[in-house]
């Protein structure tokens, strides 16, 4: 009885010193909150993700991202990756082959080592014109222009050059909107210690991490994509994630005072959007009309979060990233006005060609 008793005084002395040293990483307590509240599994109105991605569009089986997708309540995908010239007509032709009214997509452009090059810009905006015949119905710019893309002399080519000019202002005579990501959040940039917000991210994705001036401040990039959007006053333009300002909504507020032709994505920014509710809920009430919705990574089981943070009045649920937010979710409650605006009315507005009678009016 005594050596029962001893070995489990040790059990008890081992397991109160390994509680006691939990990393942060470890540490993930089960709430005992019990309040009202349910997961949304299927969005109440049928809506568009302006921000998809299927890499393998060319030759890939549609099906089962249909299939997801009518779970979802998904009526269409517009896939940012349709790349260019022949890898995007064969996108085009597989889905029109398919499903012709459930996708579109968008063209892409390879800036690295080609900016600057003799008559790099003139047979780009050509090519941007014939994929738009092709079936693009808009372009995609990914984060590397700011931030990895270089010029022929080996610089870093700022989101505004006006080398690049000719390509935002042949998005505007063609009518097709541009969806921009510029930069990363800002606490990357950050100082990575306990006061840095992004600490459990950085610790787990080292890589993520940039000192204050790689390549540039955050502030000086995200400022090069918004004077741009400034410059090209004709073109439409969707800053994707918020232009990483669902943190600061006041300040993005004044940014789509001051910029018309600006609109924005809440693809990867739900976390935000989710612990400031009653703010989050006046913004989107005010700047209504210039809001998408868009996921990015396509994990069908994360977009619950999203319809749950949009349309319910839920408090205190979990989200599905504990690397993107160690706290909980509270809902929106948009009224059904907005909503079809933030889900589908803004995009099929803002994005040509798309099927409207796929969606209630």
């Amino acid at each position: 009885m005594k050596r029962i008793f001893t070995l489990f005084t040790l059990f008890f002395s081992l397991y109160s010193i390994s509680a006691q040293n939990l990393t942060f990483e470890e540490y993930n307590p089960k709430s005992t909150l019990v309040v009202p509240g349910k997961v949304i599994k299927k969005a109440k109105f049928p809506f568009i993700d302006v921000h998809g991605h299927q890499y393998r569009m060319p030759t890939q089986n549609l099906a089962p991202v249909i299939a997801a997708m009518d779970t979802l309540n998904m009526a269409i995908m517009v896939n940012l990756s349709g790349r260019t010239g022949a890898d995007l007509q064969k996108s085009v032709k597989n889905i029109a082959d398919n499903y012709p009214n459930r996708f579109v997509v968008f063209a892409n452009i390879r800036f690295h080592n080609n900016v600057g090059k003799k008559g790099w810009i003139e047979s780009t905006v050509k090519q941007l014109e014939q994929d738009v015949k092709n079936g693009a119905r808009g372009l995609k710019i990914y984060k590397g222009l700011g931030l990895r893309d270089l010029d022929v002399q080996g610089k870093r080519v700022a989101v505004n050059d006006p080398r690049l000019d000719p390509i935002w202002a042949k998005c505007g005579e063609l009518g097709i909107p541009v969806l921009i990501h510029s930069a990363d959040p800002k606490p990357f940039w950050d100082d990575f210690d306990a006061d840095n917000e992004r600490w459990l991210e950085l610790k787990t994705r080292p890589r993520r991490k940039r000192g204050p001036n790689n390549p540039a401040p955050w502030e000086q990039i995200m400022q090069e994509q918004h004077a741009m959007f400034k410059k090209h006053s004709n073109t439409t333009f969707i800053s994707a994630h918020m232009s990483w300002l669902a943190n600061d909504l006041g300040k993005l507020g004044e940014l789509l005072d001051e910029i018309p032709n600006m609109n924005v994505g809440i693809g990867a920014i739900i976390a935000e959007l989710g612990r400031q509710p009653r703010f989050a809920k006046k913004f989107f009430i005010k700047y209504q009309d210039r809001i998408l919705f868009g996921k990015d990574s396509w994990q069908p089981k994360e977009f619950p979060t999203y319809f749950r943070v949009l349309e319910s009045n839920d408090e205190y649920f979990p989200y599905h990233k504990k690397y993107h937010a160690f706290w909980a979710m509270y809902g929106l409650d948009l009224p059904d006005n907005v909503l079809k605006k933030v889900y589908y009315k803004n995009a099929l507005r803002i994005v040509p060609g798309l099927d409207k009678t796929l969606f209630p009016k």
